[in-house]
């Protein structure tokens, strides 16, 4: 895998790598493009990453680097929000003393910095900013333009409204760009190129003006009234979709944003003022991304409750990608779930001359047994005579060996529908089940459930496409089985049947594209929490009919094959012939200390 990162950079192109959990895709990205650098062939390197976790996981390779010699400079870049020093983020002299004087004092902040520092992060940034009362995060901006790296979420290089213009300014530039877990930036994607605005936030800012400037309450009066006359059109139905744009609102916009503009230069203590400042970024948001509108492109109108949205949506990112990666000189999209490959490399702004690898997993396939149950019906419609089967599997592939594992279910409905039915059948055993919008606190207490050398059953009841099912990482026997109930398909919305209509006319694709390929994402991530190294063993149970369809088992990575077919009355053996094999080479865990 280095040796292709490397030939990419060198070579001016667009890679994809598919590359299994384990193995050490941050470091296999990261020395070749720090080798690359050393060698001439770029001058700076932008590790995006989708999460925190994955950060922090560039840091460290970066620190083991250093510590063999490197001489480098990276600097991680946190969301304003996370590192913001006051209570309320309020970007005014008048309220933040940081702001205040701010350009004064960072040049000798900056220099500071890079005096004594290599390896920039939160914590560092947050130091400095204090001792020299600078802003933490235009702060790190501007340390940003000196590092050899910086380490940042996707949006600072994708999305219209956050990149770091000072970076590119619309000129190609020989930075190198490394896109980590790449599958979650197709969703990413279509949010950071659409806009949204509601009727509910113009008619609130029009009471809230009324009395205090009439030129803003007259443009918010003018925009409700239009939503009122789009209200008027949908009649009886809840939605409308268009390819046509509504340029008559962008005037009105338009003239919003004038005189939201004239308002707060005059009047400082308006820029306090929340519903304002949010309207009106949204609605210059909307604006600047109407520009990108092309066929990519639908604008839809819906119903909620008493209030009308109306929605700039970005159907297909591909050409918005594309053109964002000839900002640099090389860019490699990698993951463990990559696959289809035509499908991400379609999606993702590639094209015939990008490169795709498949790296097989270096792990003994032996020490993976991968079971498929495929007598259970998850579809929506009989998933209420599906809980009592699953509970059975569930405990049956538990009872075979004391350990740890997880449960991926489709919905926390169901989720909760099935632990209620285990735990009345099988109370002995112990289920922590995740929560909904759970504190940081709550999380680490979940994952602290796992722990080695476990004594007595211990089950995680999870959400497939949530926190829990991709980023961590469990090795040894703090995981030893997973449970996959359902293909993962999203759940049916208006969005998602607008990017199936819209991938049925350009490639007769538009269930797979929509629906299929990014609910078998979730379960390939889920399953991947299993072999992290190469002593892990475990069994990965996938519970679905659908599982042994041809046309769900072309997206399985190679190392699923091949798989055992099991119902209730072979999985037993199957599970007890597993772990005797293991257990007669005298097989003992190796624990890492994590």
């Amino acid at each position: 895998m280095a040796a292709a990162v490397y030939r990419a950079i060198r070579d001016e192109d667009v890679l994809f790598a598919q590359a299994p959990t384990g193995i050490g895709k941050t470091i296999s990205t990261l020395f070749p493009a720090v080798k690359a650098m050393g060698e001439g062939l770029t001058s700076k390197i932008f590790y995006l990453t989708a999460k925190t976790t994955a950060q922090v996981v560039a840091e460290e390779a970066f620190q083991r680097m250093k510590e063999m010699g490197l001489e480098f400079i990276s600097i991680t870049i946190t969301a304003k929000d996370k590192i913001c020093l006051k209570e309320e983020r309020q970007c005014n002299p008048v309220y933040c003393e940081y702001a205040k004087g701010h350009f004064d004092r960072v040049n000798d902040a900056v220099m500071d910095i890079l005096q004594d520092e290599r390896e920039i992060n939160r914590e560092k940034i947050i130091t400095y900013a204090k001792k020299h009362r600078v802003c933490p995060f235009e702060y790190s901006l501007d340390i940003a333009l000196w590092a050899d790296c910086v380490i940042c979420d996707y949006n600072y290089l994708f999305d219209p409204n956050a990149s770091l213009k000072r970076f590119f300014m619309d000129k190609k530039t020989d930075f190198t760009f490394l896109i980590d877990e790449a599958h979650n930036l197709v969703d990413r994607a279509r949010e950071m190129y659409s806009a949204e605005i509601r009727k509910k936030d113009f008619l609130e800012l029009k009471k809230l003006m009324k009395g205090k400037n009439k030129e803003l309450h007259a443009a918010c009066n003018s925009i409700n009234k239009y939503f009122i006359e789009l209200k008027k059109q949908l009649g009886e139905e809840n939605y409308h979709v268009s390819k046509e744009e509504y340029k008559d609102l962008y005037q009105l916009l338009g003239s919003f944003v004038a005189k939201a503009d004239k308002y707060l230069s005059m009047n400082e203590e308006a820029h306090n003022n929340e519903e304002l400042m949010n309207l009106y970024f949204n609605a210059l948001n909307l604006l600047k991304i109407s520009e990108n509108y092309d066929e990519h492109y639908v604008t839809y109108i819906e119903r909620q409750g008493n209030d009308i949205l109306l929605k700039l949506y970005c159907l297909d990112p591909s050409l918005l990608i594309s053109q964002t990666l000839k900002k640099g000189k090389a860019a490699v999209f990698f993951s463990a779930t990559l696959l289809p490959m035509d499908y991400f490399r379609e999606i993702l702004g590639g094209d015939d001359n990008s490169k795709f690898i498949y790296i097989a997993s270096p792990f003994d396939p032996a020490n993976r047994c991968l079971l498929i149950g495929n007598n259970v019906a998850t579809r929506y419609s009989k998933r209420d005579d599906s809980y009592g089967k699953i509970a059975d599997y569930i405990y049956r592939t538990v009872k075979a060996k004391t350990g740890n594992y997880m449960v991926f279910f489709p919905s926390y409905k169901y989720m909760e529908s099935v632990y209620e039915e285990f735990t009345a059948k099988y109370p002995d055993y112990n289920v922590n089940m995740q929560i909904s919008g759970a504190a940081e606190e709550d999380k680490a207490l979940f994952m602290e459930s796992f722990q080695p050398n476990p004594k007595n059953h211990n089950i995680g009841f999870c959400v497939l496409g949530g926190v829990y099912s991709e980023g961590i990482d469990l090795k040894d026997d703090r995981l030893i089985g997973v449970i996959i109930v359902g293909v993962g398909l999203p759940q049916i919305c208006l969005e998602r049947d607008i990017v199936k209509d819209y991938y049925d006319a350009k490639n007769q694709k538009g269930f797979e594209y929509s629906y299929m390929y990014p609910g078998m994402n979730k379960v390939m991530q889920a399953a991947g929490r299993l072999i992290r190294t190469e002593t892990d063993r475990g069994i990965i149970l996938l519970l679905d009919e659908r599982f042994t369809r041809w046309d769900y088992q072309k997206l399985f990575p190679k190392e699923w094959f091949p798989y055992i077919r099991v119902n209730e009355n072979t999985i037993d053996r199957e599970l007890e012939n597993f772990w005797l094999k293991h257990n007669k080479k005298g097989f003992q865990w190796k624990h890492y200390n994590n």
